[in-house]
């Protein structure tokens, strides 16, 4: 049926099959509100609907990804147990890289198998009903019941014992590889206080990230950007740990345009250091515009001013980087006057107690 708005358009129009409610086609002319229902064209069945051996290779295929699933979820555990991380960056990537892919394989492994499953073994007929009011009447909703049941035995799980077993085998042990990891957290060391404070101390050389070399005031020019960790880092027993905490950036301005820092004397001839360390979410702040001396954070754009204490500018942080007070000793060589004032990072319950 049409509808005829101004000069209007008649039934039978020859634009009468386009389909949308007052979409312009010419000047004083809509589209019809309803168009004939074209129906469905003739059902092409599957090369699985009528061979039989077609169809076992579909079951097999299927059976095969569950599989997959499977190995990579026993891939994921043996990985967890057998690379334990020994705080070295390269076993932290190899746990990492394997872990990863275990978890890849075992969902992988089950969405590709449902969806072929879905395509392949299951009735491809297409239907169609009326739209109705949300609340379905209880004779509907039986209905339904009798439509998911009848799905059920369509899928024909059934008679396909080997399918049954990998799709509860498969979804059986993916759970592992989420529950697994935080079940290993338990009886770890769970105190808080030591997010608090840093290695940085009164005389700690500053470090260039990652060969560790020693820092000259003379040689770090106006404009630059240096990544900066606390001398004798690898002599720790967590060194991963304690980098994670203590990295830091470097800046060098010119001293007239220092508008302010959070302490007296923190800096040196324009020399600032600041907690690399989001206090967003803790992502690390690492792209600085030069112009205008901000430091950006890519992964929420929260924008601190170098020149000015590191206080936001822009975006979702609340608070300053943490500035490290610096100077220099005798050799020339920067070093910090003491650790941060305040915890770096993301805030916590206990990080001004």
């Amino acid at each position: 049926m049409s509808t005829t708005h101004g000069h209007g358009s008649q039934d039978g129009d020859a634009h009468g099959d386009t389909a949308g409610s007052d979409v312009v086609l010419r000047e004083g002319e809509v589209a019809p509100d309803k168009f004939e229902n074209p129906g469905f064209g003739p059902h092409r069945p599957r090369r699985a609907d009528v061979d039989t051996a077609a169809n076992k290779r579909a079951e097999r295929q299927v059976v095969a990804l569950f599989a997959v699933s499977i190995l990579g979820t026993i891939g994921f555990v043996v990985a967890y147990f057998a690379l334990p991380l020994d705080e070295t960056v390269a076993s932290m990537r190899a746990s990492n890289l394997a872990l990863g892919l275990g978890l890849a394989f075992a969902l992988l492994g089950i969405g590709l198998a449902a969806v072929h499953w879905a395509k392949s073994l299951m009735n491809d007929h297409e239907k169609a009903e009326d739209r109705h009011a949300q609340r379905s009447t209880d004779e509907t909703r039986a209905q339904a019941v009798a439509i998911l049941e009848e799905g059920a035995q369509d899928s024909a799980i059934g008679r396909r014992g080997v399918l049954k077993g990998v799709l509860v085998s498969s979804l059986a042990l993916f759970p592992l590889t989420i529950a697994l990891p935080l079940i290993g957290e338990i009886g770890e060391d769970w105190n808080v206080s030591k997010f608090k404070r840093t290695m940085w101390a009164k005389g700690k050389r500053l470090a260039i990230d990652p060969t560790g070399r020693h820092i000259k005031a003379a040689d770090v020019t106006i404009g630059s950007v240096v990544h900066v960790i606390p001398d004798k880092l690898d002599e720790t027993d967590a060194p991963l740990d304690e980098k994670a905490k203590a990295v830091v950036l470097l800046v060098r301005l010119d001293p007239r345009d220092l508008k302010s820092e959070q302490g007296e004397g923190w800096s040196y001839d324009g020399i600032v250091a600041f907690s690399k360390i989001c206090t967003h979410v803790g992502c690390p702040v690492a792209l600085y515009e030069q112009q205008t001396h901000h430091l950006l954070c890519p992964c929420h754009q929260s924008t601190f001013d170098v020149a000015d204490s590191a206080k936001v500018v822009f975006g979702p942080a609340k608070r300053p980087l943490p500035q490290l007070p610096i100077t220099v000793d005798d050799e020339g060589y920067l070093v910090a006057q003491g650790d941060f004032a305040e915890p770096v990072g993301p805030s916590f319950w206990e990080r001004l107690r």
